[in-house]
């Protein structure tokens, strides 16, 4: 992989917070997300529920955020598809903005799954009439990345979006074998630091994690125990950091091979932004969240 500048590198991880505001998503909100805080491992995380309106229960799409992401929605997409009749569910992982404790990518596995708990107890189920039945997992860049590892590992979790989800097994190879590309992240890593940026961790060094781990967190590795889920991929033609070429396509190549009859990936003309195809991506995901899931 070729990588021309820093920042451009800085997509990896977050085109929306850490980087000086590189996106500018101007949006109105026909449902006002519900502020909810919940507990993973001792810390308090801050999320926001979008209610789909109805007497549900409701299919419900637990949407993570970028790298260190937003307080707020994820590429106005949380806010569609409640408008839809879904609900959605998204929040700052540990360590992030407003949520306590320090950032890991460990940390970040247990608390997609300190979610998940609290979405299934029964006084939240009752709250926003969940189907806890139809629970969708996804999210965008980091995001996307980390819930395919986390769902490799859950046989629970049954549907998944992945928009332009980060391959950090590729990236972290890369970072090993590539010292200008290494130099580079450092920096992104390092700029990402509290109290300047939005992240509480030791920046660059958080990449030895993965370094000691990398076969866990490689997502064409996760293939065979993602190949029986129901996938949605979603990318840029024009995205220059998690390219179709080294990161989508060959997971997309390793699913095939293990068989996998429910991916659907679809490639728009756009950069890592999505900027220009915002309505069209909450649309196919609204689509596709609507359609019959895998059947058990």
């Amino acid at each position: 992989m070729k990588y021309q500048s820093i920042k451009s590198l800085k997509y990896y991880f977050t085109p929306l917070v850490c980087f000086g505001n590189l996106l500018s998503i101007a949006q109105t909100q026909s449902n006002t997300p519900i502020d909810v805080n919940f507990n993973s491992d001792g810390f308090l995380l801050k999320g926001k529920f979008y209610s789909a309106e109805g007497h549900g229960p409701f299919q419900t799409t637990l949407l993570m955020q970028g790298f260190p992401g937003d307080e707020d929605d994820v590429l106005g997409l949380c806010d569609k598809i409640s408008d839809a009749g879904i609900n959605a569910f998204t929040f700052n992982v540990r360590g992030t903005h407003k949520s306590e404790g320090e950032f890991s990518f460990r940390n970040t596995l247990q608390d997609i799954q300190s979610v998940i708990e609290y979405i299934h107890k029964g006084e939240i189920v009752k709250r926003f009439k969940i189907d806890t039945s139809n629970i969708v997992l996804g999210g965008y860049s980091f995001g996307g990345g980390i819930s395919l590892v986390f769902a490799a590992n859950q046989p629970e979790i049954k549907r998944i979006i992945s928009i332009a989800g980060t391959d950090h097994g590729e990236i972290t190879r890369e970072y090993v074998r590539n010292n200008s590309f290494a130099e580079m992240l450092n920096d992104v890593l390092d700029s990402c630091k509290a109290p300047e940026g939005a992240v509480r961790f030791e920046g660059h060094t958080a990449m030895q994690e993965l370094i000691e781990d990398i076969d866990y967190y490689d997502l064409r590795l996760c293939a065979p125990n993602l190949a029986q889920k129901e996938i949605l991929l979603l990318g840029g033609w024009d995205d220059v950091n998690v390219t179709v070429d080294n990161q989508l396509l060959p997971l997309y190549r390793a699913l095939k091979k293990e068989n996998a009859q429910n991916v659907k990936f679809i490639v728009y003309q756009t950069d890592h932004s999505f900027s220009n195809v915002r309505n069209e991506l909450a649309e196919d995901i609204i689509k596709w969240l609507k359609a019959k899931s895998v059947e058990d």
